[in-house]
């Protein structure tokens, strides 16, 4: 396994790229959260980027440092959907042709978002794990380039922009919890947070099922983990056996993981809909369940939750938020 070598320098220079092709969103106060909590809790709104997702972000920093030739050739993801979302969008933008593998658990709205937006999105197996074997195919075969969904410096930079900003708005934070898949998003924060406020705690929250980089931290090496069905779909996926950045950031830079279930991940979308009025995905919600359950501390402290996306089934998610949560009325 290389060093990493994603540093703030590179996330600074990504946050240059990508200004004026993402947005930066706002970070605003949960006053909910912090009465349960006893914390200062705010949510970093990435489900506002036009894509819906914090993808847009790493996906758009890839993109731009493509040269004429490899635009020319295409590019080629696996996703569980965000991030194919977000390369479809870049894509489009820079007039690149672009071809989205993924499996067959990832919810149709995303599927056909992706191809709304132009790009040939592709159903393959069961996994994204397997989904990447058409991606690669695509590289070996048709001379496309590889835009990976986490495994990349540029892709890692251009996430760790969210940290930037989180700083810029929250200098006084001691707390981020980030959800956690395959770690680009929170190995870029994680970057841009150590660097600058060292004393802060970054903490990964992701779901019990199929959590691959949980299941690789404990193993010391990365590990492959069968892909379930799960309220959290956008953390799903391995991370790589070849793993050659994210294991090692994570590894490094964090100070904790840990694991929520379905029902709490249920739980924390019904809170953030009816006390903050958002829309947000399962995968999005992971770290206002750990608040919610109490799994991570928080009294006393200034929180900052990423709030990574909101493209949910809206049927599903209406289903979800309008069910009589465990302790009776919505919460």
């Amino acid at each position: 396994m290389t060093t990493p070598l994603v540093t703030l320098r590179d996330v600074e220079a990504a946050q240059a790229v990508i200004a004026g092709h993402v947005t930066r969103t706002p970070i605003v106060p949960s006053p909910s959260l912090s009465q349960r909590c006893g914390g200062d809790v705010h949510l970093k709104l990435e489900s506002l980027q036009p894509t819906g997702a914090f993808k847009l972000r790493g996906a758009t920093n890839r993109l731009m440092a493509l040269t004429d030739e490899e635009r020319r050739r295409g590019v080629v993801t696996m996703s569980t959907g965000n991030h194919g979302r977000g390369v479809a969008f870049a894509a489009k933008r820079l007039g690149v042709p672009a071809v989205v593998c993924m499996s067959s658990l990832v919810p149709r709205t995303k599927v056909d978002a992706i191809r709304d937006l132009g790009a040939d999105a592709r159903i393959v197996g069961d996994s994204q794990d397997e989904a990447g074997v058409e991606a690669e195919r695509c590289v070996a075969e048709d001379g496309m380039v590889m835009v990976s969904p986490f495994d990349d410096p540029a892709v890692i930079a251009g996430q760790g922009t969210i940290g930037l900003e989180l700083l810029e708005d929250l200098p006084a934070v001691d707390l981020v919890l980030v959800p956690l898949s395959g770690g680009g998003l929170i190995g870029g924060i994680a970057v841009a947070v150590k660097a600058l406020r060292p004393q802060a705690r970054v903490v990964g929250v992701t779901m019990e099922r199929g959590a691959a980089m949980y299941e690789s931290l404990k193993a010391g090496h990365p590990v492959p983990v069968k892909e379930e069905p799960t309220l959290a779909d956008s953390l799903g996926g391995g991370i790589g056996l070849d793993n050659r950045y994210t294991f090692a950031l994570c590894r490094t830079l964090l100070d904790d993981v840990m694991l929520v279930s379905e029902e709490e991940i249920a739980e924390a979308m019904r809170h953030t809909f009816w006390q903050d009025r958002l829309v947000a995905e399962g995968g999005a919600v992971v770290g206002q369940a750990a608040l919610l359950t109490g799994k991570v501390a928080a009294a006393g402290q200034t929180v900052a939750c990423v709030l990574s996306g909101r493209n949910v089934d809206m049927h599903q998610f209406v289903d979800i938020v309008t069910r009589p949560a465990s302790g009776g009325a919505p919460s």
